[in-house]
């Protein structure tokens, strides 16, 4: 089953929730904030996606701006920037998509239609 990866108060969670309930996909919900992806998870998240370690960051959130991390991104290891997202789920962009073979980090609406329907 598709585990759905989001922050409850977060508009485009909100949005591909809605979406995920349109197409009848089936999903298993899980909260980011309560609930912090660990290392292994992103990892493995990050591996499968064939995205940029980078890409798993929300840039957009506070704590991302106050830690001041676009500044410091560029020098950290993959290692260092997995555990650092580990430590808070609000790092962590979303939301996410995580299926058998493929991984989807921020909701684009034409990107989940391919991946989860076809």
């Amino acid at each position: 089953m598709l585990k759905f990866i989001c922050y409850a108060k977060c508009t485009t969670c909100q949005k591909a929730r809605k979406w995920l309930d349109e197409n009848n996909i089936e999903y298993e919900f899980r909260d980011i904030k309560n609930e912090n992806p660990t290392v292994e998870e992103l990892t493995e998240w990050y591996k499968v996606s064939g995205l940029p370690l980078k890409k798993f960051f929300n840039t957009s959130g506070l704590l991302y701006k106050s830690m001041e991390l676009k500044d410091k991104l560029p020098a950290m290891s993959d290692d260092e920037m997995l555990a650092l997202l580990a430590t808070d789920g609000m790092l962590v962009k979303r939301p996410i998509a995580v299926g058998e073979g493929f991984v989807l980090v921020g909701f684009k609406e034409a990107e989940w239609r391919v991946k989860l329907i076809g």
